[in-house]
Order: C-alpha cells, then sequence, then structure tokens
C-alpha cells in the first residue's frame, strides 16, 4: 500500500478510516467472506459460468488489470516532457454516472472506458486514483485506490446490490478502496502533501460531471500541480494495442454478430421492416450471451442506404430491393462491426451485382494491405485508387479523367474514410492518428462503400438508388491481417446461397 494511503489514515482527522484500513490490510480473498449480494457486478462467486477464479471481468485477470496500470505511469514517466521536473503523477479516472430518461427510470448504464480498462469496476459514480512518483513510475510502480457508493440498503432494495469498499477491492485488485464521500478529504490531503506534480485528468470533457463539480473541480482550482494533462492522450495509446485476451474477446465478439447477421438475412423478406431486422439481430446477439448492440445501427432499405448513419429504421423495404445494415454487437466491453448489404429478395439485379463486386474488390484488396508499418490514412489513400478505377469501369467516372478528378469523384461517392480502430468503443482510440503506423495487437475496421443517390442523374439510371457499404473487423499480426469477421457471408454466390436456406428451413 502506498505511503499516501498510511499517511492519510494515520491522521487524527481520519480515525473514522482506522476499522476500513484494517479491512483493507486483510488478504486478498476477503471478498469470499461477502454475502453473494454484496458485489455490484458479476463475480467468480455469484457467476461462475462468467467470471473464472481470478479475473474481474470476463477473461481478463487481476494482473493484467495491474499490468495496464503499470503500463500507464511508465508511459507517463517517459513521454511527460519536463518529467524531470515533476516529482510525482497523480491520474484521476471517474466512472460514468447513472443517466435518467425520467425520475427515477435509468437509462442502460455502460462504464466510463478509461475507468474500466484499467480497473474493471462495473459500479457508476466511483472514482480511480493512481499514483507514482518519477523515479519508480519508470518500472511501473505505483499505488491504485478505488472511492466507490457505499453500501446502502435503502437504495440496494431498489437499484440492485453494490459491492462497497470491500467488496470492490476483492473484486478488483486494487491496493485500496474506501467509500466515495472519503474522497474530497483524500485529494485534499495529497494536495497538501505534494507539488510539482503531474495532474492526469480529462478535464475539457468531464467524464461525471457530479464529481468533477463537487470534488475535482476544487483539486485544479488549487494548482499545486505543475502541470494538467489530458489522461486520454496516454489511455488511447495503451488501449490501441490488444493483449492475447482482449483478442480473444473481440473474436468472440465477431464472431456472435456474424451469427447474428446470417440469421437476419435468412430471416429478411419483400415487405419487411427496417426495425424488424434490427430487432432480429438485437435478439440474436443476446441470445449468443452479448449484453448489447454496440451502437445504434444502421438498417437501410433501398435509397436510404445512402445516408451514411441511417439509424431511424421504420421503413419498409420493397421487393428489389437491397438492404444495408452497420451492426455490432458489445461482449463483455468488447465491441464489434461489421456492415453486409443483401437484397431482401435473396437475388442481386445486374446493377447492384455489379456495384457490389465493385465494392468487394476494393474492400478485399485494402484487407490485404493492413499489415505491419502501413496505416489507416495509407488505406484510405489506396482505397480511393482503387474506388476510381471501379467508377470507371461502371461508367460513373470518364475514362479520359486525370488522377485528381478520380480521386474527387471517389471522394463524392464515398464521403467516409476507410476505417477506424476498433476496441472497447466503436470508433475506440479517437484521440490516436489514422497516421500511426501499425502494430500487431491493433484492430481496425475496413469499410469502403460506393453510394449513389436516386436523383443523381449523372449515373446511369439503372445504377441509381444503390449503397452499398462492406465492413469487416481487421486484426493486425506480425505476418499476415487476420479477419475476425470472415466468417459472416459477402460474397455474392454465399449471400445467395444463404439467403435460399430460407425456403429449406421455413
Amino acid at each position: 500500500m502506498g505511503r499516501l494511503n498510511k499517511m492519510w489514515t494515520a491522521g487524527a482527522a481520519f480515525q473514522d478510516l482506522s476499522t476500513c484500513m484494517r479491512f483493507i490490510k486483510c488478504p486478498a480473498n476477503v471478498g469470499l467472506q461477502l454475502h453473494v449480494r454484496h458485489f455490484g457486478q458479476p463475480a467468480a462467486q455469484t457467476h461462475p459460468h462468467l467470471i473464472a477464479d481470478g479475473e474481474v471481468t470476463p477473461g481478463i485477470r487481476k494482473g493484467e488489470f495491474h499490468a495496464r496500470r503499470s503500463n500507464l505511469v511508465k508511459l507517463a514517466a517517459h513521454s511527460y516532457k519536463g518529467v524531470k521536473s515533476a516529482k510525482n503523477h497523480l491520474f484521476v479516472f471517474p466512472s460514468a454516472p447513472t443517466s435518467y430518461m425520467t425520475n427515477d427510470i435509468p437509462y442502460v448504464f455502460r462504464q466510463n472506458t478509461d475507468f474500466l480498462y484499467f480497473s474493471g469496476f462495473q459500479e457508476p459514480n466511483s472514482v480511480l486514483i493512481i499514483e507514482a512518483d518519477t523515479n519508480s513510475a519508470l518500472n511501473g510502480t505505483h499505488t491504485s485506490t478505488l472511492f466507490v457508493p457505499s453500501k446502502d440498503p435503502d437504495r440496494e432494495l431498489w437499484d440492485g446490490p453494490r459491492s462497497g469498499a470491500e467488496g470492490a477491492l476483492s473484486l478488483t485488485g486494487v491496493d485500496a478502496a474506501f467509500v466515495s464521500n472519503k474522497l474530497k478529504s483524500y485529494l485534499e490531503f495529497y494536495n497538501s502533501e505534494h507539488k510539482d506534480y503531474v495532474l492526469w485528468y480529462q478535464h475539457l470533457q468531464p467524464v461525471n460531471n457530479d464529481a468533477h463539480n463537487r470534488v475535482i473541480d476544487d483539486l485544479i482550482r488549487e494548482k499545486r500541480y505543475k502541470m494538467l494533462e489530458n489522461a486520454p492522450m496516454l489511455t488511447h495509446t495503451l488501449r490501441a494495442v490488444k493483449s492475447p485476451s482482449e483478442i480473444q474477446l473481440m473474436q468472440n465478439s465477431a464472431k456472435i454478430t456474424c451469427d447474428a447477421f446470417k440469421e437476419v438475412m435468412k430471416f429478411s423478406k419483400p415487405q419487411i421492416n427496417e426495425s424488424q431486422l434490427w430487432a432480429k439481430m438485437d435478439f440474436e446477439c443476446r441470445m449468443r450471451g452479448a449484453e448489447y448492440l454496440a451502437y445504434p445501427p444502421v438498417v437501410a432499405g433501398g435509397n436510404r442506404s445512402n445516408i451514411i448513419h441511417y439509424i431511424t429504421n421504420n421503413q419498409v423495404v420493397q421487393d428489389g430491393d437491397m438492404v444495408l445494415m452497420d451492426a455490432g454487437c458489445e461482449l463483455h466491453g468488447y465491441a464489434s462491426d461489421v456492415t453486409r448489404t443483401w437484397p431482401v429478395s435473396g437475388k442481386f439485379t445486374k446493377a447492384q451485382k455489379k456495384v457490389y463486386n465493385a465494392v468487394l474488390r476494393v474492400q478485399e484488396a485494402c484487407i490485404q494491405r493492413c499489415v505491419v508499418n502501413s496505416s489507416l490514412n495509407d488505406m484510405f489513400y489506396y482505397m480511393l485508387d482503387l474506388l476510381g478505377s471501379e467508377l470507371t469501369q461502371l461508367g460513373i467516372i470518364p475514362f479520359g479523367a486525370s488522377k485528381e478528378q478520380k480521386v474527387q469523384m471517389s471522394r463524392k461517392y464515398c464521403p467516409h474514410h476507410i476505417g477506424h480502430y476498433l476496441g472497447m468503443d466503436v470508433h475506440d482510440t479517437s484521440l490516436v492518428s489514422r497516421k500511426l503506423k501499425f502494430k500487431p495487437g491493433m484492430v481496425v475496421t475496413i469499410e469502403p462503400g460506393i453510394y449513389i443517390p436516386e436523383n443523381d442523374y449523372d449515373v446511369a439510371r439503372e445504377l441509381r438508388g444503390i449503397g452499398i457499404r462492406i465492413e469487416d473487423d481487421i486484426l493486425i499480426t506480425e505476418s499476415h491481417p487476420l479477419n475476425l469477421s470472415a466468417s459472416c457471408p459477402k460474397t455474392v454466390d454465399d449471400i445467395v446461397a444463404l439467403m435460399m436456406t430460407r425456403s429449406t428451413e421455413g
């Protein structure tokens, strides 16, 4: 346990914590003494079908969470420009709050990603503190402390169990845990004992406004720190490269999504409502163990597929139209993100087939380029070059067009980037530049498209109203790219063959 925790609890002003501290110093298996209702999240004792002994969240062990925190302080010590004059580093990671749609009716809770990545704790209105001095941070030595909601039988009657400080310590393996109302005095004590430290905190867009306004903003205004730095600048760098455990979870997430897509394709038919396809995807993912869909899906029939982020999903898909579905699930904190486009009748028209195969050729060529030392930006420019050739063959770009004209037209008919990083968030690690060279363990999406609105009279009539995107989740390895969503049908023949099973299974 860190020096600050020992000093803090030793003072007369904090004698009320002495009992808590004696408990905290108990063996790590103290949680086994707790009644199972006292955990506010799945644990090995309560959910053995999900959590193995030693895991904090499914598939991620206590040692990995500790390693993440160690890597964070090492990165801070090595990357901070004023490291020689900064004596300490203090990281403050609030959890997400509970959000309400109306009085006492909460939205589905989703934990703040950085907080979850470093602690594994799933309850709202908590805070993770990570402390390190500059010298020890160079080798990853740190102290981690959680501040969590206190046990409250009245609230637990309505909202479910809370872990409390004892349960949080047992579940997560942090160095210490206290109830949330001790955070203010803890930070005040830290401020009185330290100066010239680096405060790492997402202050420009606070994750939890209540914790920020009540406690953390006071720490900022005191200005005893040497520098105030944005913590996600470091955390996103770490999260961009996945561990073997994370890769396994992402493979599982992608498989669930692919299996669900197959059922949705077989379920589709002319005159089906987009909302029914949405419901089918949600159902099939949950039935396979996913907690929920990772984002509001795009389910766009006909010309609506030319609206990139169409999520209204309430129109009827007519016979002869294709439907574009962009969907993925979240499994134990890790997202998948897949797009497929198929004809609800089960048969492609000649024009649909031409445009579809053009997009597919571009996508497969880009996937093969997803290797170490390439980048998302490299893929983007390669995609534009390939799209220029395909659009020329489709008669959309004149054969005599210059390279610059082809790039301009390609961006018109595919106005989005080639892809993004994928992980705990769908648009993961947004502060990591798309110029960053790929490293083994990164996961990216590759999702080219061609979108031809029905009112684009510069294009042949049979091509108007067609919008196609094909997206897969690609793991960067030491050798060749690994398509995590390869089991989801995407060639014309495979899609048609799958949809032909509708009649035999019906």
